[in-house]
């Protein structure tokens, strides 16, 4: 397979030929993207482009894993772990992607839609299997003077847990897309499909009944 090359001129500059086209170049994961630079992003990623897809689920994957553990505390669900969850949500969003239709809105709504209805999908299923018998629990290596640590940090991590979900569940999302997640106020505004003032005002509110709740419990 042949591949055609533009010729370059003598300072080195390639010049155009007709009918060759420059493959796009896509934002790296990580990268924090506005409104209009996602949007092109994920219009050719829906028209079926492989780099667009490769570039959306490179950056989905550590938003969903991120959100996933927010959500779930780090708990494996009857073994469905959050990075399990976090790969079903790029699954689904990719499937998604097709039929999705840019009305003026975030692409980021769709993606939060997905992601919750996962995740509460994996709290469902564990509601129904609770009592199911196991062969045995699952076993984490533990390394030297681990035992105490991992008593302690799953002590204070259920302990959490317990407090963030006292939290209206606005309050939860907000903090898990914020704090977990990453997202600033407008692009969690975006996700959820509020201003970025009531963002920041229910924010400022779940913090302030957090440190009250952990004063008193701690």
């Amino acid at each position: 397979m042949s591949v055609r090359v533009p010729p370059a001129t003598s300072d080195g500059v390639a010049t155009p030929v007709p009918g060759f086209t420059t493959p796009k170049s896509y934002p790296r994961a990580g990268q924090r993207l506005t409104k209009e630079e996602l949007d092109p992003l994920v219009k050719d990623a829906a028209e079926g482009n492989p780099g667009a897809i490769q570039a959306l689920l490179e950056m989905l994957r550590p938003v969903a894993a991120r959100y996933c553990r927010a959500r779930m505390g780090g708990r494996d669900l009857s073994y469905l772990s959050a990075d399990d969850v976090a790969q079903e949500i790029c699954l689904a969003v990719l499937k998604a992607l097709p039929t999705y239709q840019d009305r003026g809105g975030s692409f980021l709504y769709l993606v939060h839609a997905i992601a919750a209805n996962k995740v509460a999908d994996a709290y469902r299923l564990v509601s129904r299997d609770r009592s199911d018998p196991v062969p045995e629990l699952p076993e984490f290596p533990l390394g030297e003077n681990e035992p105490e640590k991992h008593a302690l940090d799953a002590d204070l991590g259920a302990r959490l847990n317990r407090l963030l979900s006292t939290l209206p569940q606005l309050q939860q999302e907000i903090l898990a897309l914020r704090i977990a997640v990453g997202l600033s106020a407008t692009e969690t505004a975006e996700a959820l499909g509020i201003s970025p003032g009531n963002v920041r005002v229910t924010q400022h509110r779940a913090i302030t009944r957090l440190r009250a709740l952990v004063t008193r419990d701690f």
